[in-house]
């Protein structure tokens, strides 16, 4: 099938790498529009666009796909199907009706669990030990189209965001041909997505790093892992900013009725911390704004930490 392939971040490269490689076609690219990038505001081009731009293939890079020409691109380039991957923004209606055989969009859960904009970070964040990934028909809902085929993989523990997402984004382009394929033949059949146990990612916010000591320590390890790399975990001490790069919960919980936040001991093993519910952290590994990422024991050279200070 002629395919125009829809997407921005790293996490699509897989699949355009893959789709570019079969026996389909992918007669255009829709990508994000550049943006500016680091401290000095260097205008980049998508990780998308560059792939694309190796490989040979056109690209677009609209503001907006509602604009009359671009739509007018869209039909021009006589694909069957739309593939979208991370794209970064809904698929208007109008849009939509542009493509013969409709979008087939890669989602990074088990929908309808983990809808939305972070599936990959809040699947960690909730402690699930299962996810994988989805193809659906887009519609004009938040990942509610009709479900095509599923994969489950495990979490694997001390999995991060980062890690996971790697994963999924190579298991997803295998899953992607095998839809296309499967549309193909009539072997894939779309069906209904249940509404039963849906539920919403959020869009990440840098807000959610920082930590709430009155989270229970499961709780706070499994958002380290979520917000790797960003937006990382941080704290208040002694008026400075923290940030957190290792965590262990401490099982069994030392005894004891502090307050969550609480520095309970301090050695060269961490700094473990009263959490909610009674249950204690361990810091493995942290960093002061603006200075280099330390293990806890060579932090503590240089800070005379104490038990009963508080962490804010």
């Amino acid at each position: 099938m002629k395919v125009i392939f829809f997407g921005t971040p790293e996490f699509a490269l897989p699949t355009l790498r893959r789709l570019a490689a079969s026996r389909h076609e992918v007669v255009l690219v829709v990508s994000r529009p550049d943006r500016p990038v680091g401290r000095h505001q260097v205008l980049t081009a998508p990780p998308v666009v560059e792939m694309a731009r190796k490989l040979g293939l056109p690209v677009v890079q609209p503001g907006s796909l509602k604009k009359p020409d671009v739509l007018e691109r869209l039909r021009e380039a006589g694909a069957d199907v739309g593939v979208v991957v991370a794209y970064g923004k809904l698929i208007p209606p109008a849009a939509l009706e542009v493509l013969p055989r409709g979008y087939v969009n890669l989602h990074p859960s088990l929908l309808p669990r983990h809808r939305g904009p972070s599936p990959v970070q809040w699947a960690l964040a909730s402690g699930d030990r299962v996810t994988g990934v989805t193809t659906m028909l887009l519609d004009e809902g938040m990942d509610t189209g009709p479900i095509l085929l599923q994969r489950r993989v495990p979490i694997e523990p001390g999995e991060t965001a980062e890690e996971l997402g790697a994963r999924l984004a190579e298991l997803g382009s295998e899953l992607v041909l095998e839809t296309l394929d499967g549309l193909e033949d009539g072997s894939v059949v779309p069906r209904p997505q249940p509404e039963e146990g849906a539920t919403v990612s959020p869009m990440l916010r840098r807000s959610f790093g920082k930590i709430d000591w009155e989270m229970s320590a499961r709780r706070l390890v499994n958002r380290l892992r979520a917000f790797t790399p960003w937006p990382g975990l941080y704290t208040k001490f002694r008026g400075g900013r923290l940030k957190i790069h290792g965590l262990e919960e401490v099982r069994p919980a030392p005894p004891g009725t502090e307050e969550p936040g609480t520095i309970l001991h301090a050695d060269a093993g961490g700094i473990v911390v009263r959490c909610g519910g009674g249950s204690a952290v361990r810091i493995t590994e942290l960093q002061r704004e603006g200075r280099r990422r330390m293990p806890a024991d060579a932090f503590l050279i240089g800070e005379r930490v104490t038990a009963g200070e508080r962490f804010g």
